[in-house]
């Protein structure tokens, strides 16, 4: 039997370059609304309003570990590089979520975070540095990669040196691998990824110093708070939730100021504004456009639908924040907008852990830019921009960027 069609391409290219048309059509017609996902084949229910998003983001009876919603026999058979980076805190519920969350928090409260804020700055005006006379950059390799990456590595204790690795091992992790060759590549660059993992955890172990990385290993030798797996999991995804959003929040900012000159001249002004400008930035066009897939572990009755058990749904965070209902004008990017209740960083126990650290950076990393790079603007039409193939991100694969050159 031929897999059934699409109703709403969420996937292509002309998708990828402007979703909102297709997310409001969702929101009018089919606001919860059931076809195939990446695959082809596998049902999916798609949900695109602000009040279901938010509701279903704080209910437990839709969880994120599959084996909570799937009898044994339907779940997929683990590969072996799956159990080792796949037991992070993101993939449990429950208790367990709350264990893994626990450990890893107290790197991340807003006291600790508000003191990052000399560094980063600092990590900042040192990228830009050396560019400033060069009067045009890609805006992400030279700038929106570097900066949260060299931060996070930093916090975690991890050699900075290595952060190119990263993005190709973090590539591999989060880029859907749709043909044999490609799932063949992703594999390999994540034994790559685990065997540095092993070596740098022996080295650590040896040499424990004062950083994320000691205390995770710590726990983990402590037993009974922190499995290898899991170790292994909380430092993949430290290490590439810790960057992937921020360079994307940056990078789609920086697009958006772009489009407006006179904006990007006021806040240049005004860094007193980037607080606030940061969080529409989140809502307007922020760095992650979907959940990852959750399950529903029993049969969810949800306004004139029936969720069954083990059905997957994805929450679409890029729709929710542009709802009519929730949002006045969300079409237009109001950087004083107040309140701004956006879903950027998600709702309920899963709400990002990293949220102070992401509109920390975000904040220091534009308020810099505009600081030191006058007139920042495209430097190629917009037609010509690309994004990645990510379902779950809103990604530019480069934002070729000039600025007037300082005399």
């Amino acid at each position: 039997m031929a897999a059934p069609r699409r109703t709403y391409d969420l996937y292509g290219e002309a998708f990828k370059r402007d979703p909102q048309p297709t997310f409001a059509a969702m929101r009018r017609d089919a606001p919860i609304y059931q076809q195939p996902g990446l695959d082809g084949a596998t049902p999916i229910w798609f949900v695109t309003r602000y009040q279901d998003v938010e509701a279903m983001l704080r209910d437990k009876r839709f969880v994120r570990d599959a084996k909570n919603a799937l009898p044994p026999e339907a779940l997929p058979t683990p590969h072996p590089i799956d159990a080792l980076i796949g037991q992070h805190m993101l993939n449990r519920d429950g208790a367990d979520h709350q264990r893994l969350r626990a450990l890893v928090s107290q790197a991340f409260t807003p006291k600790r975070v508000s003191d990052l804020r000399p560094r980063v700055e600092a990590i900042a005006h040192g990228l830009l540095e050396p560019l400033v006379a060069r009067g045009e950059m890609d805006l992400i390799d030279g700038f929106a990669f570097p900066l949260p990456t060299i931060v996070i590595l930093e916090l975690l204790g991890v050699p900075v040196e290595d952060r190119d690795r990263f993005r190709v091992w973090g590539n591999a992790l989060i880029s859907p691998a749709m043909t044999p060759e490609a799932q063949a590549e992703a594999l390999r660059q994540l034994n790559e990824f685990t065997g540095y993992l092993r070596s740098l955890f022996a080295e650590r172990r040896a040499r424990p110093r004062d950083d994320m990385l000691s205390a995770l290993l710590a726990a983990e030798q402590a037993g009974d708070r922190l499995s290898e797996g899991e170790l292994f999991s909380t430092m993949v995804l430290l290490i590439v939730a810790g960057h992937e959003t921020t360079v994307n929040l940056i990078a789609n900012a920086v697009l958006a100021l772009s489009q407006r000159p006179e904006l990007r001249d006021a806040l240049a002004a005004d860094p007193s504004r980037m607080p606030a400008a940061v969080e529409e930035f989140l809502r307007f066009d922020g760095p992650v456009e979907r959940t990852f897939n959750r399950w529903a572990a029993e049969d969810v009755p949800w306004g004139e639908h029936l969720i069954r058990r083990g059905d997957a749904i994805i929450f679409v965070i890029g729709s929710a924040n542009h709802d009519e209902a929730r949002f006045e004008r969300p079409h237009e990017l109001d950087v004083d907008r107040a309140p701004n209740p956006h879903m950027a960083f998600g709702k309920g126990p899963h709400y990002c852990l990293g949220a102070p650290l992401a509109r920390l950076e975000g904040e220091v990393a534009l308020n810099a830019l505009l600081a030191r790079l006058p007139k920042l603007r495209l430097a190629v039409p917009e037609s010509e921009l690309r994004y990645r193939f990510l379902p779950t991100f809103r990604a530019l694969e480069a934002l070729p960027v000039r600025w007037d050159v300082p005399l």
